[in-house]
Order: structure tokens, then C-alpha cells, then sequence
């Protein structure tokens, strides 16, 4: 019976892990675009040439180098959007550069693993909320700190079709090919912005992230970040240079505009995409 409970938790556990959007990079770990997580794998072996006592606390150290260059790495090659990477922005400023490297600096390590052979094995974290900040350090990135989002009129004012009341939006993508980003766009069939850093919420952009990525629309349903009665549209496309932007009909457009002009769903970032 015991072994059977195990089984079971094993195979639901990962029907709840095949559910999230996770981008795996092997042998150095992965993102986790549903948990807003990034999270490295470091491998480290104690130095024979130290007393016995202080090797395992080498093999340690070396494991955190390991995992930090890993962790680097895989932040380096997240889309910011639909045109830059965050390689790309540390290249062209020195204050981003010096803001990523702090940030994954500051890394938690979540969990330690000792080998048989000596060898150490950690696995540290970094929340992509972190990176959330440098958005304000390049071009149509998030609002200064305090200024109001400049997308939407504030809600008051009824708009004719704008009577359901939504508790979000999820936009389903799959089979479009699309790519998650720290801050991605939605876009009408003439190239109209309908959403974006602009029309955000500095605080929440940071606390949580502009969009919410899932594999699953009835996982994406549940989410604390939409549920209730999340607004369900299909996009037509993925579009920009890194596919990370979607574009959806000029009939949800308009229907999601209706709706923003009542409602700060989209200020407050409760928005989700699913991707495959």
C-alpha cells in the first residue's frame, strides 16, 4: 500500500510539473515560466589536495560557481521582448549588466545532495520577479516608479458591450509557436498595442510578472492569477522578431478594450498565456 501511495504521488506530481510551461536546459536546469522561477544545477568534486575536513565545504564552493555560471547563462538567453534578449540589454548598458549580475549573485539554494563518491550537487534559485526591474531601463519598459499606467483610461466610465465582469484574461497560443518573455504584447490584426508595459502596474509587473505563462487552459483557469470568470480568447498568431508577441482578431481586441475601460484586470497583470 505504501509503495503504491508513492507511485501515486510520483505520477501526479508530474502531471502537475508536464502542465507547467518549463523550459529545460539540460545540464544546467531550467525556468520555470508557470512559478516564475529560474533554477540552475551546479556539480562539484572536493579537492584532494585539502585535509579531509575541509573537503567537502570545497566541493560546495565549487558547486556554487558551477551552478551560479549556469544560472547566468540561462538568464542571459530569457526574451525581454519581442526584439532583445537580456544578453542583448547587458551589452548595451552597463547599469543592466551590473543589475543581472547582482541579481543572480544573490541566489537562494534550495536544495543539497551528497554523492556516495564525495561529489556535491546543489540546485539554487533566482525569481524571474528579480528581473523585473530592468524593464524600466529600456525603451517602452515599465513606468517610472509611482507614474500611473498610460494604457487604458482608469475604470469609471461604462463602454457599450463591457457588461460581462471579468476576473482576467487568458489568451490560449498554442500551436502558434509563441515564446515566453518577461514582457511580452498583445496586438490587434493592424498592429495595435492592446497590451503591454504600458498599461501595467509597476508594482504588480514586479511582484508577479506582466504575464503568466501555462500549458493547460483549465489549469490557467484556476490560477490565482485569473480565476473566477477569466476572459478565454484564441490567438491568431505569434508575431516580432523573437515570436513572443501574439496577435489576436480586431472583434477581442475591441471586446478587451471594452472591458479594460471598466475593469483593472490588465493594470493589475492578470493576464496568461498558454503556450505548448
Amino acid at each position: 500500500m505504501k509503495r503504491v501511495f508513492t507511485v501515486l504521488c510520483i505520477v501526479l506530481l508530474s502531471m502537475a510539473l508536464s502542465a507547467q510551461y518549463y523550459q529545460h536546459q539540460p545540464g544546467m536546469g531550467g525556468i520555470n515560466w508557470t512559478d516564475q522561477v529560474v533554477r540552475a544545477t551546479g556539480y562539484g568534486a572536493p579537492n584532494p589536495n585539502l585535509p579531509p575536513g575541509a573537503q567537502r565545504a570545497s566541493a560546495i564552493e565549487a558547486a556554487k560557481t558551477v551552478a551560479l555560471r549556469n544560472l547566468l547563462q540561462m538568464v542571459k538567453g530569457m526574451y525581454i521582448n519581442s526584439e532583445t534578449t537580456v544578453e542583448n540589454a547587458m551589452v548595451t548598458s552597463d547599469v543592466i549588466h551590473t543589475q543581472v549580475e547582482g541579481i543572480v549573485r544573490n541566489f537562494r539554494i534550495v536544495d543539497t545532495r551528497y554523492m556516495s563518491t564525495g561529489d556535491i550537487e546543489v540546485d539554487v534559485e533566482v525569481p524571474l520577479s528579480s528581473f523585473y526591474e530592468i524593464l524600466s531601463q529600456i525603451p517602452g519598459g515599465l513606468p517610472p516608479q509611482g507614474q500611473q499606467p498610460s494604457g487604458y483610461p482608469s475604470p469609471g466610465t461604462p463602454q457599450p458591450g463591457a457588461g460581462n465582469v471579468y476576473t482576467g484574461l487568458i489568451v490560449d497560443a498554442t500551436g502558434l509557436g509563441l515564446r515566453p518573455a518577461l514582457a511580452p504584447k498583445i496586438l490587434d490584426e493592424m498592429g495595435n498595442e492592446v497590451y503591454g508595459t504600458g498599461y501595467v502596474s509597476r508594482d504588480y509587473a514586479v511582484q508577479i510578472g506582466v504575464v503568466g505563462y501555462e500549458k493547460d487552459l483549465n489549469r490557467a483557469q484556476m490560477n490565482d492569477r485569473v480565476k473566477g470568470n477569466p476572459l478565454v480568447i484564441k490567438a491568431l498568431r505569434a508575431t516580432g522578431k523573437n515570436k513572443t508577441d501574439v496577435v489576436i482578431s480586431n472583434q477581442d481586441a475591441q471586446l478587451i478594450r471594452n472591458a479594460a475601460a471598466n475593469l483593472n484586470f490588465l493594470e493589475q497583470c492578470k493576464v496568461m498565456f498558454i503556450l505548448d
